[in-house]
């Protein structure tokens, strides 16, 4: 038998340069992995906020579930208030109704950890289907879960379920969390799908990133002893959007997936999908007209409630026109600040509903 160096040798190089290959987001399809433009859009319904402003500094979160510790802080760095993760061990958010097969978590993140190492690491993220009464299982919970972890210069993930006798399919992407620096997470399920954003870039997208037959009901975050980092802004919502027949046959889209700074009419970056979602509907619909309503919690003074809603509903309406050319006699604007409620304001889930912006057909 003869060989072909040539080819043989050819071969060689390329297997030694295919895991570098792998942590090219743009070359990694055989692991479903891509990175491309922010087009996260949030569920219809939020079931789970918590921003920390409820809690006394020093307090464990009360809607939260743990084997380890932490406690409400705030940062001279970084506004609001934030959880501050002390102890390793599992976080969960006590979530209620259940989720759906199709829903979106939102939180901002500071890595850090109590090393000074530059990058994050140290932190996991579950999706499982598993008992949320017996939260502690092991390295593989539940019956059936998915996992991604930072780690220095890449994002690794990995999935698994007891009808498989626990294997499963993973893959690594480059990314590089930096320790000191606040990340916006957003992460999407659809069924079997799983889309994770990190600010306004998507870092993983996995069609098949759970596996069949099971019900993701618990989203857990577990931390080493080395990492501490700092969670706000967690939110929860169920469901997926149908903008298109919200707002042309029932005649209103209710959003949460406008945002903005807080007290502050300046639209946040991750709102960009969703606006370009209603402005799409407008076009397709070129005799609609809309006004644009924003709404907010009874948080602070009357008076500027109102006064902020009106302005944020105005800049809407700037985005539409400036960035998708929608034309501004379509749009009327208005704000109800505080004043039409969907739920008591007296919890934070419910003030959650309440801040919200409507597109209503005209």
């Amino acid at each position: 038998m003869k060989f072909n160096m040539k080819n043989t040798h050819s071969k060689l190089l390329l297997l030694l340069a295919m895991p570098a290959l792998l942590l090219i987001p743009v070359k990694a399809q055989n692991n479903n992995q891509i990175q491309s433009k922010f087009d996260f859009v949030p569920g219809e319904k939020v079931i789970f906020y918590d921003d920390f402003n409820s809690e006394n500094i020093g307090d464990f979160p009360a809607q939260w579930t743990t084997n380890g510790s932490g406690e409400v802080v705030t940062s001279t760095k970084f506004a609001g208030r934030w959880f501050n993760i002390t102890k390793e061990g599992y976080f969960m958010p006590d979530v209620s109704p259940e989720f759906t097969e199709n829903f979106t978590i939102e939180f901002d993140i500071v890595p850090s950890n109590i090393i000074n190492k530059e990058n994050a690491f140290g932190i996991s993220y579950f999706f499982l289907s598993g008992d949320r009464t017996v939260p502690g299982y092991g390295s593989q919970p539940g019956m059936a879960g998915m996992v991604f972890e930072p780690g220095y210069d890449r994002v690794t993930w990995r999935n698994w379920s007891q009808a498989k006798e626990w294997q499963g399919d993973d893959g690594a992407v480059s990314f590089t969390f930096k320790s000191t620096e606040k990340y916006h997470i957003s992460l999407w399920v659809q069924k079997q799908r799983v889309r994770v954003y990190v600010n306004e870039n998507k870092i993983l997208d996995l069609p098949n990133g759970l596996q069949k037959g099971y019900i993701y009901n618990i989203f857990r975050i577990e931390t080493t002893s080395e990492s501490n980092p700092l969670i706000g802004n967690f939110r929860i919502a169920a469901g997926l959007p149908d903008m298109r027949n919200k707002l042309l046959t029932d005649g209103k889209i209710i959003s949460y997936g406008i945002q903005f700074d807080v007290n502050s009419d300046k639209v946040k970056p991750e709102s960009y999908a969703t606006i370009k979602e209603i402005a799409q509907v407008l076009k397709d619909n070129p005799t609609v007209k809309v006004k644009i309503v924003g709404h907010t919690d009874s948080d602070g003074d009357n008076a500027a409630n109102l006064d902020l809603s009106k302005r944020r509903s105005i800049s809407v309406k700037k985005e539409l026109a400036d960035k998708f050319a929608i034309e501004t006699g379509r749009i009327e604007t208005d704000g109800k600040g505080e004043t039409e409620p969907l739920a008591t304001n007296d919890n934070q889930l419910n003030k959650a509903k309440n801040r919200r912006v409507e597109i209503i057909k005209l």
